[in-house]
């Protein structure tokens, strides 16, 4: 099991958030609460305050990026083999509308070959609170067996 998988399942979602920025500081930022991660799924939520606004009082772009890249790393990491290793090492965003209030974000990943090593695009949108997609994000990891 991936040991981010084994701390999500020990501390707990609520948890979860601190734990990461412990890990990878910046990460933090965004301050994320953890909905779920399991294979092949994460979701959280990048609460909307003053921190993460921009000079409009919207969520800043980066904090949008900075989310898609927690998700879909965390998805990445729980979904791979335990032989295999991933970095991104692309993103391509689109920002849709104006993101306000708190943001969910998901990566899924369900029709992923994670078996399989390359480069693998990973999806990410990130919905406001009445559901409406404001961003959506293709996180390109390179996976790699650990032995290459």
């Amino acid at each position: 099991m991936s040991q981010l998988l084994d701390l999500y399942n020990h501390v707990g979602a609520e948890a979860y958030g601190r734990a990461i920025a412990d890990i990878a500081p910046y990460f933090g930022t965004i301050s994320p609460r953890f909905i779920a991660l399991r294979p092949s799924y994460c979701e959280l939520v990048i609460p909307h305050v003053r921190a993460v606004e921009n000079h409009i009082g919207t969520v800043h772009a980066i904090a949008l990026c900075n989310g898609a890249e927690l998700a879909a790393g965390l998805m990445t990491d729980v979904s791979i083999p335990e032989s295999f290793r991933w970095i991104p090492v692309g993103m391509s965003v689109r920002y849709l509308k104006k993101a306000r209030g708190d943001l969910r974000v998901v990566a899924d990943g369900a029709n992923i070959d994670w078996s399989r090593a390359g480069e693998t695009p990973v999806t990410v949108a990130i919905f406001d609170k009445e559901g409406s997609r404001v961003f959506d994000a293709e996180i390109r990891m390179a996976l790699a067996s650990k032995s290459d």
